[in-house]
């Protein structure tokens, strides 16, 4: 489609397409993986046992298809907050309700090594976008029951995983400290990886923060799952066991969708531990 007309404020194509993901109503499931990388897009949907090809635009690779009987998207954001965004807004404007950010950092934490796991509680927003929504006091925080969701998945896949507060970067140079071209450096990158150290940061990545804020300001549950490839304090990057996060993050989409089967059956609004007791779902 070369040539096409709409509003300015909220442009739609023919077809009710989304602008940035040329999906429409009902390509997208509530239960929506979120990898960067669009070549993830096809890792995650290997694991399905049902899985089409939605549509595929700029950094933007959309698959859905069905884990048992429940229904699953995943679209890739590309690198960064404003394309996670973009993807994101129009998600959401399909039916959208959980999104979970499968991806891989750099740990900044001596004691975690590549190939761990780590599960964001929340970020610190240093990503470039989510202040243009709302005051950068306002928390980029996890979803409690995605969190549990993914911690649960890790312990029945036995991985090793760390639980905390990310540094989501809008650079992945000098955004985390590193140099730029010819060596270029200004002064106040020389403490940025120590001082966020000492603040028990445990890695960075580059898209949390804008998927929790966004999550919390459209009432949209939220969570994070990465695999370290890199260490910056050790100075290791070692790159693998991307196979991992994408276990961890498929199996955690079907504990939420049993949980949501228990809620709606007990009444309850909110999940919590003694209302499922011994889950249904577990590792293959």
């Amino acid at each position: 489609m070369t040539e096409w007309k709409s509003n300015a404020s909220k442009p739609v194509m023919d077809k009710g397409l989304q602008y940035h993901i040329r999906c429409k109503e009902g390509d997208i499931a509530k239960f929506v993986l979120l990898p960067g990388d669009p070549e993830r897009v096809d890792m995650i949907g290997e694991e399905w046992d049902e899985c089409r090809k939605v549509a595929n635009y700029r950094e933007h690779r959309t698959f859905s298809g069905k884990i048992g009987e429940i229904d699953i998207t995943a679209c890739s954001t590309g690198a960064g907050g404003g394309s996670t965004a973009s993807a994101f807004e129009e998600l959401a404007e399909l039916g959208g309700e959980t999104f979970i950010r499968v991806g891989t950092t750099a740990a900044i934490q001596d004691y975690i090594q590549p190939g761990d796991l780590i599960i964001s509680s929340g970020a610190v927003r240093h990503d470039g976008t989510s202040p243009f929504y709302v005051d950068e006091r306002y928390p980029a925080s996890a979803h409690y029951e995605v969190t549990a969701a993914l911690v649960e998945a890790a312990e029945q896949l036995q991985y090793t995983y760390h639980i905390g507060v990310s540094c989501s970067s809008a650079s992945w140079y000098c955004g985390q400290g590193r140099k730029g071209f010819k060596g270029y450096d200004q002064s106040f990158f020389a403490n940025k990886v120590e001082d966020l150290r000492k603040a028990n940061v445990l890695n960075f990545e580059m898209e949390a923060a804008t998927v929790f804020t966004l999550g919390g300001l459209y009432g949209l549950r939220t969570g994070s799952v990465c695999t370290v490839v890199a260490n910056r304090i050790t100075d290791e990057f070692t790159y693998g066991g991307i196979e991992k996060s994408v276990h961890v993050a498929n199996l955690a989409t079907q504990i939420l969708a049993e949980w949501d089967e228990i809620k709606k059956a007990q009444g309850k609004k909110y999940w919590f531990p003694s209302l499922t007791k011994a889950g249904k779902i577990t590792a293959k």
